[in-house]
């Protein structure tokens, strides 16, 4: 069932979700060659709490740290560890916080310095896709629109679109009706209601679709060996029209990235 959010419950989301936003903006003046996961996994626990919030993912379904970090040929649900990042690399970092009693959660991919041309339009072309799958996020679509706009959009470029792992409800709870996958067929599935909100985070891999599972129970990734990016964001259907209510802006004003994709999508200026 679809659990539809009032106006002031969407206010108190945003909250939620740009606890979130800050965490990652902060996080991307650390991230570089040398740093371990898991000393960004603790500072991130820390800048949490200290915006009197709750880490969304530390325990939850036993999870043991505050992020997934998962580099390179890894999707997600990557756990930290000591091993240091390094030039070339990239890394995905998905980030969940609990404030007034609501989740944010969302996800952003970073090149560690200089990366291969493949692998930066990979991350483009999946950051790309999240706007084209939002922009379907309307009143009268189903999830199906959404699923087909990224499943097109990331095929065309060439790329293996996952399909064990999707996006979803947000609210109350970490997942919640309905799931949003990132592939399907146009006027399909459960149809947009206003006041839901939802996490659109395509999954997105440079070779294969294909994926596998570490024997540590959690880390997935790609069945190829090559690599894969994730991009997520926390959207609201507000007057028929998704409204972000997470922003990548913190990110791109520690890194120095002007950017205007965001702005047909939200009623607000963050950062």
């Amino acid at each position: 069932m679809i659990i539809s959010k009032s106006k002031e419950e969407i206010e108190l989301m945003r909250e939620s979700a740009l606890v979130v936003s800050r965490t990652l903006g902060m996080l991307a003046s650390e991230i570089k060659p040398g740093v371990t996961t898991l000393k960004l996994d603790k500072l991130a626990e820390e800048y949490i709490r200290e915006q009197n919030a709750i880490p969304g993912f530390l325990g939850l379904y036993d999870f043991p740290n505050t992020l997934c970090m998962s580099p390179n040929a890894q999707v997600v649900h990557g756990i930290p560890n000591n091993n240091p990042l390094v030039e070339g690399d990239i890394i995905s970092i998905d980030c969940g916080a609990v404030k007034n009693g609501f989740y944010g959660d969302h996800a952003y991919t970073f090149p560690i310095g200089e990366v291969a041309e493949e692998t930066k339009k990979l991350l483009q072309v999946t950051k790309e896709s999240l706007y084209v799958g939002i922009n379907e996020f309307r009143a009268g679509k189903r999830v199906g629109d959404v699923g087909y706009a990224i499943q097109k959009y990331c095929e065309d470029h060439g790329y293996g679109v996952v399909r064990e792992l999707v996006g979803h409800g947000l609210g109350k709870t970490m997942h919640e009706d309905p799931e949003m996958p990132n592939y399907g067929k146009r006027g399909r599935g459960k149809k947009f209601i206003e006041g839901m909100v939802v996490a659109i985070e395509p999954m997105i891999n440079l070779g294969t679709k294909n994926i596998n599972q570490l024997n540590d129970g959690w880390t997935i990734l790609t069945a190829d060996n090559k690599p894969s990016a994730h991009f997520e964001h926390n959207v609201a259907l507000v007057d028929g029209k998704p409204e972000l209510l997470s922003t990548f802006n913190y990110i791109y004003e520690a890194l120095g990235i002007t950017s205007n994709e965001e702005d047909k999508f939200r009623s607000k200026v963050y950062g």
